[in-house]
């Protein structure tokens, strides 16, 4: 225990894991730890849902590319949400698509079109789900947040809670 006392802190931050593994290695195992983490909440964890689509299904692997290939990277986005009980899916693409056309890409109108429509929790705040990191989110939504153009409204995007429009408000750590 005496030895343990006297272990100097890590000067260098950069040295988080194991001061003999290079910086990429470092970033990788960070991320995996995250994504076992991320993975392991509610919004992650298997529910009993009436629309099962197996390409929709986040995978481990799945959560640690993002992180990896996104690293340093921040999104926010607003949404908007049909939920199955709401429409049946092809009912819900054609009215996002209709409403896609509508709101071209204004985030006012955008807004306005969250709070009458979405069946999200954040439609009271016009659809805003703030800032978030990569693997943060299903992997559709994830995909469009971190590739898509930012100021546009993408969409319909179908996750395992529904039909989205997305729209990508800024976008942060991008070389």
């Amino acid at each position: 225990l005496g030895s343990l006392a006297t272990t100097p802190p890590i000067s260098n931050p950069k040295v988080l894991f194991c001061p003999h593994t290079n910086i990429k290695m470092n970033r990788f195992l960070l991320a995996l730890l995250s994504a076992l983490l991320i993975v392991s909440t509610s919004a992650f964890a298997p529910s009993v849902s009436s629309v099962r689509v197996p390409t929709q299904q986040y995978s481990l692997l799945d959560t640690v590319s993002s992180m990896y290939n996104n690293w340093g990277k921040k999104a926010n986005a607003s949404h908007i949400l049909f939920k199955p009980s709401q429409f049946d899916e092809d009912a819900a693409k054609a009215k996002l698509t209709e409403m896609k056309a509508e709101i071209g890409d204004d985030p006012e109108k955008f807004a306005a079109a969250a709070k009458e429509w979405s069946g999200c929790p954040s439609a009271k705040d016009g659809g805003s789900l703030g800032e978030f990191g990569p693997g943060m989110m299903v992997k559709n939504f994830d995909d469009v947040c971190f590739s898509e153009e930012v100021g546009v409204v993408q969409g319909p995007i179908s996750t395992q809670f529904g039909e989205h429009l997305i729209l990508i408000n800024s976008r942060t750590g991008e070389e």
